[in-house]
């Protein structure tokens, strides 16, 4: 069903926290700018990607209405001292095929990073950005909406990680698994940016849970790098259990590129400790109490540490 220009307003500005009613009206007149700007033609193929996104196993372009409008909303949710920090180091790998893994503490976590990059002058990154995304991420109007922020790969979530209705038998995981892999080498090797939350779901806590061993599958294409990042803040923008967006603070902290190769080389090729390697990498940027499993008094990952400083000394 078609959604109309006012009915989109409406829709939005119902779901964001916003106690200044003058606030909430610059929001409103600042998107139907941003609406009738682009005209009705992006109006028309808005909703036509809503009712498509996530249909099958398979890539879904980003939409540049839906875009524009989060970057207008951004700009009310985002507290003035929100930063980027490390860009540069993205700067480094913003030609290169580049899987970034970051720990996930909101549904947001992706379109914040897009925007954060955007501000702080990764703009390059930005525009290459896909997003290996689970079945929760179509599974409504407004998550199908924020998904088209972006390019994203549907991707079946490990049952352990599951909520009911996203479960699926094994030989159905296994397939569509294999599916999003080879659309994934696909688009990096088409130049895009892979945004993945190894962690396969959000935090609850804020801590890090173990990264799933096979998110290690893509990056088994040719000369493909890995940017760690660490998000701080995003878990107050849209709360476990909450109904709207709140402003606040985030920090996005980008670490050293690691060469794909290398890591595999120096793990063996085991996938499981490939990952930890790279959970360490993100939890080095995190505060922490973000650690979570991959915090100092963490256990069993003495060999991963180690290799870690190994990587680093290659560097």
């Amino acid at each position: 069903m078609a959604v109309g220009r006012d009915a989109l307003i409406g829709a939005i500005t119902t779901f964001l926290a916003l106690q200044d009613p003058r606030t909430h009206d610059e929001v409103r007149e600042s998107l139907e700018r941003e609406i009738d700007d682009a005209g009705p033609g992006a109006l028309a193929h808005l909703n036509e990607r809503l009712d498509n996104a996530g249909a099958d196993w398979s890539y879904s372009p980003s939409d540049p209405l839906t875009r524009r409008i989060h970057h207008v909303l951004a700009d009310k949710l985002l507290k003035s001292d929100s930063a980027m920090v490390g860009v540069e180091r993205a700067a480094a790998v913003a030609t290169q095929p580049v899987v970034i893994f970051a720990n996930h503490l909101s549904y947001a976590d992706a379109n914040l990073l897009e925007i954060m990059l955007q501000r702080s002058g990764g703009t390059e990154l930005a525009d290459r950005l896909t997003v290996i995304a689970g079945p929760k991420v179509y599974s409504s109007l407004k998550r199908r909406f924020s998904s088209l922020c972006f390019g994203t790969i549907k991707t079946p979530q490990n049952s352990a990680r599951s909520s009911e209705d996203a479960v699926m038998n094994p030989r159905e995981v296994a397939r569509a698994a294999r599916l999003s892999i080879d659309i994934a080498h696909e688009r990096l090797a088409r130049g895009e940016a892979l945004l993945v939350f190894a962690e396969g779901t959000r935090s609850r806590s804020n801590g890090m849970q173990p990264l799933l061993a096979g998110a290690s599958r893509y990056l088994d294409g040719p000369g493909t790098w890995i940017l760690p990042v660490g998000i701080i803040g995003t878990e107050a923008l849209f709360p476990v259990g909450g109904e709207a967006l709140n402003p606040v603070r985030i920090e996005t902290r980008i670490g050293r590129a690691i060469p794909g190769s290398a890591l595999q080389t120096l793990a063996g090729g085991d996938r499981r400790l490939m990952m930890d390697i790279i959970g360490l990498a993100i939890a080095e940027l995190l505060p922490v109490e973000y650690r979570g499993a991959y915090g100092d008094d963490a256990i069993g990952l003495e060999e991963p540490k180690g290799l870690l400083v190994a990587l680093r000394r290659q560097a």
